[in-house]
């Protein structure tokens, strides 16, 4: 997902809100700071989401059989190599197997 900077800068304000709301956080930085480190994990997630959809697509244009973009055949791929790229990065759990046949 590619959002602008100022999408970006917004959301860190809102994510500050909450956190600043919440009764359980505890701030050692000013505010400022904290907004500013949303902002580059935001930033450094967004990257690393562009650099697993490269991969997926290079993939994808790998096959041996050409895949057209947008068709259920590629989109089926896509999710597939997405959510093996995701669980390999531990950024998504594995379901559990489930016991029934």
């Amino acid at each position: 997902m590619r959002l602008s900077r100022e999408k970006t800068v917004r959301l860190s304000h809102i994510i500050t809100d909450v956190l600043v709301a919440g009764e359980d956080v505890e701030f050692i930085e000013d505010r400022a700071t904290i907004r500013q480190n949303v902002v580059d994990v935001l930033i450094g997630l967004l990257k690393e989401e562009e650099q697993v959809d490269a991969q997926v697509r290079q993939k994808i244009g790998s096959q041996k059989k050409e895949i057209l973009e947008g068709s259920e055949e590629w989109e089926l791929l896509y999710r597939k190599y997405y959510g093996e790229e995701m669980r390999r990065m531990g950024i998504v759990h594995q379901p559990a197997a489930s016991g029934t046949s």
